[in-house]
């Protein structure tokens, strides 16, 4: 294959409003080290990770909640998910689907011609359990916001099953390993309830279709116009995303004022409401704070009701595999949203920023 010199990339080049992220129609390709494949990117979902260390919102000097707007302050020494400065430009995006057209030479040369969804972490492969030596595809390295990106090859899976689209796959990597994570934490089975926060977005979609596959009673909170959608998915009850009552609301849509688990990527003032909602004994996992990252929380409820508390972010390789094979068995569905070309990224992230859409914002390089 003809591979050229230069490509088209979206380059972050500090972090700001959306005017840092500049469109290139002459960016050098990468070009692959000794254990790494070239992938030609198809396609690249879009995340609030992105979002965020543009913004530099993971700054502790940032409290707000995450409006994708420059911030006035932001932490020189912690503006990324890792809590370390990143190196600009940068390409971000993370969630890649493509084809490998070059390998390095340790590389899986059985790999090439194959198409691939990425693997996000960025992982020590001698220690690949180790959370300390761990990037993000995208933020620690550039990433899949142009024709061509290089990643480990022990980072791709291949995807035989040619029911999804290319935009389809790239929906799935981080919003359902993400969502997989947060499950295997709270250690979710059917003979629990899970209360999933933000259900329309990419990650909440996710969990309610995993959710699901654990034989789970799911309930989601998000707006009413995206109910429909977020049924079809199998969400077995729908609430507004801030009901007058919630106790009340859960009572009359399952029976009981309490659930077992509460999968959260909001946060924000509902917090101490939402956790009050879970019964004794119950869990909560985490990993996100979208509606502001600083809440109110009473002890009491913590201790008194004997509850676990987990956060969510780095996830063991297994959960990517798992993956994989949930794709390849067909047993989760793609929500694409929208599609936008790369040169029309501002639009596509202002989109994904403005949340009236269900699922997952894509950007594609065809």
């Amino acid at each position: 294959m003809n591979i050229p010199n230069t490509m088209q990339a979206c380059v972050l080049t500090g972090h700001g409003g959306l005017e840092k992220l500049v469109h290139h129609t002459d960016w050098p390709t990468p070009t692959p080290s000794d254990n790494e494949v070239l992938i030609k990117v198809a396609a690249c979902g879009m995340n609030n990770t992105d979002v965020n260390t543009r913004s530099g919102w993971y700054s502790k000097a940032v409290s707000e909640a995450t409006t994708g707007d420059a911030y006035q302050s932001v932490g020189e020494e912690d503006p990324t998910w890792g809590g370390a400065p990143i190196s600009f430009p940068r390409i971000q995006g993370a969630d890649v689907c493509g084809h490998v057209v070059a390998v390095g030479s340790n590389a899986d040369s059985s790999l090439l011609g194959k198409r691939v969804i990425t693997d996000n972490w960025l992982r020590n492969w001698e220690d690949p359990l180790n959370m300390e030596s761990t990037g993000y595809f995208g933020s620690e390295c550039n990433g899949g916001y142009a024709q061509y990106t290089t990643i480990d090859h022990r980072n791709v899976g291949v995807v035989e099953n040619s029911t999804y689209t290319d935009a389809e796959l790239a929906t799935f990597s981080c919003s359902y390993t993400t969502a997989e994570g947060m499950l295997s934490r709270a250690k979710v089975t059917q003979n629990d309830t899970v209360l999933i926060t933000g259900a329309s977005g990419g990650v909440g979609s996710a969990l309610i279709q995993l959710a699901k596959r654990r034989g789970a009673t799911v309930v989601g909170l998000a707006s009413e116009a995206k109910h429909d959608t977020l049924k079809a998915l199998g969400a077995d009850a729908l609430l507004p995303r801030n009901p007058d009552n919630i106790h009340a609301a859960l009572k009359q849509a399952i029976g009981s004022e309490y659930v077992s688990v509460l999968a959260d990527i909001v946060g924000g003032d509902a917090f101490p409401t939402l956790l009050d909602t879970l019964e004794r004994g119950g869990r909560y996992t985490c990993s996100g704070a979208i509606a502001g990252p600083i809440v109110e929380m009473d002890l009491r409820t913590f201790y008194l009701r004997d509850l676990t508390l987990t956060g969510s972010t780095v996830v063991p390789p297994s959960i990517f595999n798992d993956l994989i094979t949930y794709i390849e068995q067909g047993e989760i569905k793609p929500v694409v949203a929208a599609t936008y070309p790369l040169i029309e990224f501002h639009t596509a992230q202002q989109t994904f920023i403005d949340k009236k859409h269900s699922g997952n914002i894509v950007v594609t390089m065809e």
